[in-house]
């Protein structure tokens, strides 16, 4: 037996589940676990500026590596009402985030104490789980709760709140337990009648499409996916955010589907046949919940882990509570076995010329003279000058809305996005979470020049632990989004969406980083170029036509909740 205070304590339960890096700032109410990280050489404490930027860094940490990401707020009150964006954030896009905030001293609780605020009540709606320790006895119990509730799919945030009497306190520990000794290591398999009656339907069908959502990409499932999808010969759209669930050079690969995702792939899921809904909630970013993008009549298969997603939208013909790579698999043996089945050569040669078309005119329109640069110019270039294996991050916006679907994700895991959240201000520091999970990945953080603004100050933190990242800050002076709001739903009456902003290649240069200033397509691949090999975290700062804005005629103003 060993005597620790509550702090230590937590630290070695971090220890125990094989934590590499903390994202933290340091603060007096959590100073026994920052203490104890002093002496734990196997965790790697990336000290960052603000809460928030913290939690978007554990959150690309997770998504990347698979593993839960940490983030520790030093302060009770204002160092945990910073968290919640970036749990908010982290819920939407079912990313295992494992927040701790030091909290009230149990003493003070309820007496309008410095600092107080009810984090229980605040956190409960955008976690999985919150919840606060009551002992230090119990610290490394609550720890082994939050890896379980987090680690357990569907996967999310949670929150634990440990209050400055239970850090400082002592109490006698004995071993901590380790994952493997308290966390299930399986997924669940679909039962066998259940993939007998779906590759039935599926190898009856004369017009099959596959969705491969976060099901497929986060579980890296996309071999399995491949697999089915040439079994039956037919092509595989991907949710939007996770256009990188499928190599993009695979030949059944569509892209991005649903109303804001292209065109080819849209068209199939709205004229399918048979819709094998592959580990996705086909929700509101892929459908808008309408019939307008997927077709009324198809046969809906529907495999997912998460049993309440199930025709949680639209109606199934089929629904299987399952691990969807292993389904898949299940699904390519059963059809393997069938004799009689419809031929959908047709369909799919159709969707092939297509796709092949539609790329070759995605690069024939891009607007590759035009000044200031056009997104479709400065997209082509990326698609040009990126490697193969490069992680791309974005934010939500117009320039970063037009971005999703006109790069090209060789390798998953490749695409970082806010997904259902839409947050402003995400992917420069997710970014630096992703280098961090992928160290030897290039990785291009894209923003506006309005979310790059409100994180710049992560720069010290990339610049003091050598994360090196290229962020491209597509600079066009606005709110994009908003701006084409008001241009396309309120006659151009346009207020607050313009805004200034510094030099970011000088300031980046100020911060110790490199800055590069890109005003032509020439230039900016040039300064692509350089950042990877500069050994610096780089800044490039891309000066973009402001009037070229995404539209959202198209998108019935009803659904601009989105």
């Amino acid at each position: 037996m060993t005597k620790l205070t509550g702090g230590q304590a937590a630290v070695e339960a971090l220890k125990a589940e094989k934590v590499g890096h903390v994202f933290g700032l340091i603060g007096s109410a959590t100073m026994e676990m920052f203490d104890a990280l002093y002496d734990a050489s196997e965790i790697n404490l990336i000290g960052v500026h603000d809460e928030r930027t913290g939690t978007h860094m554990a959150d690309g940490y997770a998504r990347m590596s698979g593993q839960a990401g940490v983030v520790l707020a030093g302060q009770n009150g204002p160092g945990a009402t910073n968290l919640v964006t970036g749990l908010g954030q982290a819920k939407a896009a079912y990313s295992p985030v494992v927040s701790i905030a030091g909290s009230l001293a149990s003493s003070h609780v309820y007496r309008d104490a410095f600092q107080e605020v009810d984090q229980q009540a605040l956190f409960t709606p955008i976690t999985k789980k919150t919840w606060t320790a009551t002992s230090a006895d119990r610290v490394p119990e609550m720890v082994r709760e939050a890896f379980r509730v987090a680690m357990t799919p569907r996967r999310g945030p949670v929150q634990l709140n440990l209050p400055r009497d239970v850090l400082s306190a002592q109490a006698e520990f004995d071993t901590f337990q380790t994952p493997e000794t308290y966390r299930s290591q399986s997924v669940p398999a679909a039962p066998a009648e259940a993939i007998a009656e779906a590759a039935k339907m599926l190898a009856g069908a004369s017009r099959p499409v596959i969705i491969a959502g976060g099901g497929i990409k986060n579980t890296g499932g996309h071999a399995q996916t491949l697999a089915l999808a040439e079994a039956l010969n037919a092509p595989i759209v991907t949710s939007p955010g996770h256009g990188d669930a499928i190599p993009f050079g695979h030949p059944l690969n569509a892209g991005q589907m649903g109303p804001r995702g292209n065109i080819v792939a849209s068209r199939l899921v709205r004229e399918a046949d048979v819709i094998l809904a592959l580990g996705t909630r086909v929700g509101f970013n892929a459908t808008f919940y309408s019939y307008d993008n997927i077709n009324r009549d198809a046969a809906i298969i529907h495999v997912e882990l998460e049993p309440t997603a199930i025709g949680r939208y639209f109606p199934v013909a089929l629904g299987i509570w399952a691990d969807a790579p292993t389904a898949a698999t299940q699904l390519t043996e059963a059809i393997g076995r069938i004799k009689d089945r419809a031929s959908a050569d047709k369909w799919t040669a159709a969707y092939k010329a297509e796709r092949q078309a539609f790329l070759a005119k995605r690069d024939a329109d891009a607007q590759v003279d035009a000044m200031p640069i056009h997104p479709s110019g400065l997209f082509k270039t990326l698609r040009d000058v990126l490697p193969k294996d490069a992680a791309v991050t974005m934010d939500a916006g117009t320039l970063c809305l037009q971005a999703t679907d006109a790069l090209n994700y060789w390798t998953p895991k490749s695409l970082f996005t806010p997904l259902d959240f839409g947050l402003v201000g995400f992917s420069f520091a997710c970014g630096l979470g992703v280098k961090l999970a992928a160290p030897d990945r290039p990785v291009i953080s894209l923003m506006g020049d309005g979310g790059f603004g409100m994180t710049v100050s992560e720069l010290s933190t990339a610049v003091d632990h050598g994360i090196n990242t290229v962020t491209v800050v597509m600079n066009n002076g606005c709110w994009g989004a908003e701006k084409a709001y008001q241009r396309d739903f309120f006659g151009g009456r346009y207020i607050g969406a313009d805004i200034s902003s510094p030099p970011f290649d000088k300031l980046a240069e100020l911060y110790g980083a490199k800055g590069y200033r890109a005003d032509t397509l020439k230039g900016m691949a040039e300064a692509i170029e350089a950042a990877l090999t500069c050994g610096k975290p780089v800044v490039i700062d891309v000066a973009v036509d402001p009037a070229a804005l995404y539209s959202f005629r198209r998108d019935s103003f009803k659904h601009r909740g989105g």
